[in-house]
């Protein structure tokens, strides 16, 4: 009998749900392995599975997201050692899951706690609450691949926002995993889309596109391009949230900060008694 030649997995994109494979039919060698190289089409792509996305996601209640949230916490957890066998090490998996629990619980009470009544003179309720920007696009972090990744993806979708994520070229694997995770965890399709290759193609697009409403450049470490990427936000005024090189200290206490940088305030005014 000859040997056998075992299968090498090809990382596909991940939008809409699906994991197609590029539309240029490119892809590049990462941990002997092929991960597929991302286009502008398919930045573009990828934006209108989030649009289609937002929808639904941010009319879920809030108790839903933290169901599913806890989820792919659950789902993690299963495939542990198979995030180890990429190069994470057990502590930062371990952090990633309970990082994802942590979100999880903040889904319905952001609301008390960023919202809430606000005095004014005269026979009136004035109620300030959060509501989802829309769609955000996301450069993640190089190191810690893992943890990084879900310390950007999950403030941003926990709150009802959808996403497109430029994962680091130099660590796709994680995120191009933790996809196929987010696919088994009843999270709709769109709500989260992973695209992988080089940021300085799908990035500029992301940062210019009209349909998105805020973006992430915490895994931009050039200064040069992120101050170019912010002039290409204010095109159509995108909320940009650019975290200094010192924040990133991803196994510390979140915060909020993620959570309510990608919120907008509605303001309604009802009169009393009526």
């Amino acid at each position: 009998m000859s040997e056998r030649v075992a299968v090498r997995k090809t990382y596909k994109l991940f939008i809409g749900g699906k994991f197609p494979r590029s539309e240029s039919g490119r892809s590049y060698l990462v941990q002997d392995s092929n991960v597929s190289l991302a286009s502008r089409k398919d930045a573009r792509d990828a934006v209108v599975a989030a649009r289609a996305a937002v929808k639904g996601w941010a009319g879920a209640t809030a108790y839903n997201r933290g169901q599913i949230l806890y989820r792919v916490a659950e789902m993690l957890e299963g495939r542990r050692d198979q995030f180890v066998a990429l190069g994470a090490s057990a502590d930062e998996v371990d952090a990633a899951i309970d990082r994802w629990v942590w979100y999880a619980g903040w889904s319905d009470k952001l609301p008390q706690v960023y919202g809430g009544a606000n005095p004014v003179a005269g026979p009136y309720f004035n109620l300030s609450a959060p509501e989802p920007t829309g769609v955000v696009a996301v450069v993640a972090p190089e190191s810690p691949a893992l943890l990084g990744l879900v310390s950007v993806i999950a403030p941003a979708i926990v709150t009802g926002n959808t996403v497109v994520v430029a994962a680091s070229p130099s660590a796709p694997l994680a995120a191009v995993t933790l996809a196929e995770v987010l696919a088994t965890s009843d999270l709709p399709g769109g709500v989260v889309n992973i695209l992988t290759g080089r940021l300085s193609e799908t990035v500029p697009t992301l940062a210019a596109h009209m349909d998105v409403n805020a973006i992430d450049l915490t895994g931009v470490a050039d200064a040069e391009l992120a101050a170019e990427l912010e002039v290409k936000a204010a095109e159509n005024l995108k909320r940009v949230l650019r975290p200094a090189p010192a924040d990133h200290d991803w196994s510390a206490d979140p915060g909020l900060a993620r959570m309510t940088t990608l919120l907008e305030t509605k303001t309604v005014w009802h009169p009393k008694g009526v």
